[in-house]
């Protein structure tokens, strides 16, 4: 996936904390991170931070599917994500 561009994921001007922008802001840090450990395999304390925000994320996912099945279909398919 190329750069993700957080504003596409706001539901409003000042939205900081709805479910789909943390996704989004999550899945950019995952992006980030996946990359800096394919350079750095030895780096277990980042390893540990990633598996943490992979599990926040799953747990947002899991939350918005049961609020707003519409927009989790949409926000995994926009994240190219799999699910």
């Amino acid at each position: 996936m190329s750069e993700i561009n957080l504003q596409d994921f706001k539901m409003h001007a000042n939205d900081t904390g709805s479910s789909s922008y943390q996704i989004a802001i999550l899945t950019k840090r995952i992006l980030h991170l996946t990359a800096h450990l394919g350079e750095n395999k030895h780096d277990f304390a980042s390893r540990r931070g990633l598996l943490q925000m992979v599990a926040r994320r799953r747990k947002l996912l899991d939350y918005l599917k049961r609020e707003d099945e519409a927009l989790y279909k949409s926000l995994l398919q926009r994240l190219g994500l799999r699910r």
